[in-house]
């Protein structure tokens, strides 16, 4: 399976792979800079702070082996058939717009969770690039049946979207479920619809309907 993947998906895969050993070798405090921090600090003297290139780094690393295997698994379900249908760059484009967007997302939130008085707390996985091919899958191939892992049902890919934003939105404003950045997940999925209707010329970016006839006299 994994000689049969396209190369820009198969080079996330290994990226990613590579990264979580890299942490694994080295340990989180010497890898802390290259985490998602909020861009105000806390009264934490150990938090560190926001830097550009965190929106980028954040989505190669990962908090465990469950989040990366999934995260991994999920990337080369949903990635491979786009890469396939957009082609290397325009796929790698998407991809990394959607794992800036949660940054910028998630960096809101962490704002605002901070301001708050709450605590700042870095940012760790390629959710939101994930979750980004997730909602691009349901576009491209709606009608198409996926499995779910857990619970196993199989449904629509358009359905399976609709869950899974649904379940992110009400998680995220519940609070059911903290240490998870559901709102970065949203972010990622937010920036993937507006790219693929800004690609298709569709509303806000292009006009709305058909375009006109006109008649040359």
């Amino acid at each position: 399976m994994f000689s049969n993947l396209p190369p820009v998906t198969k080079a996330l895969l290994i990226a990613n792979g590579l990264v979580f050993l890299l942490q694994l070798w080295l340990g989180e405090p010497a890898l802390a800079q290259f985490e998602l921090w909020p861009p105000v600090g806390g009264d934490d003297p150990y938090a560190y702070t926001f830097l550009p290139w965190q929106v980028v780094t954040y989505g190669f690393m990962h908090g465990g082996w469950p989040h990366l295997l999934f995260n991994m698994l999920t990337l080369a379900m949903f990635g491979a058939p786009l890469e396939h249908v957009w082609g290397q760059r325009r796929y790698f484009t998407y991809y990394l717009v959607c794992l800036v967007g949660a940054a910028v997302c998630q960096l809101a939130v962490g704002a605002w969770t901070v301001s708050q008085g709450g605590e700042a707390y870095p940012t760790v996985g390629a959710s939101g690039g994930i979750f980004g091919l997730l909602l691009a899958y349901g576009m491209l191939f709606p009608n198409q049946r996926v499995m779910l892992l857990i619970p196993p049902i199989p449904m629509k890919a358009r359905t399976l979207v609709i869950v899974y934003g649904a379940i992110e939105l009400l998680l995220g404003i519940t609070n059911v479920m903290p240490g998870v950045a559901h709102f970065a997940h949203l972010g990622g999925m937010l920036f993937g619809w507006l790219l693929i209707r800004y690609w298709r010329g569709q509303p806000p970016f292009g006009r709305k309907g058909p375009p006109r006839m006109r008649v040359v006299r």
